[in-house]
């Protein structure tokens, strides 16, 4: 099944980047942003992450939370982390559990090569759980005003 506004976001527990469990059912009553990206450490994923960074309190202000979850391990994340002085948290999923709950693994196609991989989608979620609005078409270097534009 296709995840669509207005239906109740997946559970899922991951571990963060300090080997840590985060669970959607833990963080009911307070506001998500949930945002799969391909990999630490290359380019695009590095300027999202930073865009989110730079305009994190705009996120903060509205309520949310801020997690960002891709396939690579802690150690991975935590060096991330720590080079660009991220200031959330980072969810692994090397299983791709995750990935597979929220459809954001598939055909991708680069150089006219097709590969699987992270299809890059944002998850707003409310304090119920909800799905509020879903974010497809991100844009790297604008992500926190297409997340604040999505909510207006």
């Amino acid at each position: 099944m296709k995840l669509k506004a207005g239906i109740k976001a997946p559970d899922f527990t991951a571990k963060d980047q300090d080997g840590n469990d985060v669970s959607l059912k833990q963080l009911l009553g307070k506001k998500v942003i949930l945002f799969f990206y391909p990999q630490d450490n290359t380019p695009t994923c590095t300027v999202e992450a930073c865009n989110l960074r730079d305009n994190y309190q705009a996120l903060v202000r509205r309520g949310f939370l801020v997690y960002g979850i891709s396939p690579d391990k802690e150690k991975k994340h935590q060096n991330f982390i720590a080079k660009y002085n991220l200031n959330y948290p980072l969810l692994t999923d090397p299983d791709l559990v995750v990935h597979n709950l929220y459809g954001t693994w598939g055909e991708k196609m680069l150089f006219g090569r097709k590969y699987m991989g992270t299809l890059r989608t944002t998850f707003i979620i409310d304090e119920k759980g909800k799905i509020l609005k879903i974010i497809d078409k991100v844009e790297s270097k604008r992500h926190t005003a297409q997340i604040l534009e999505a909510l207006a």
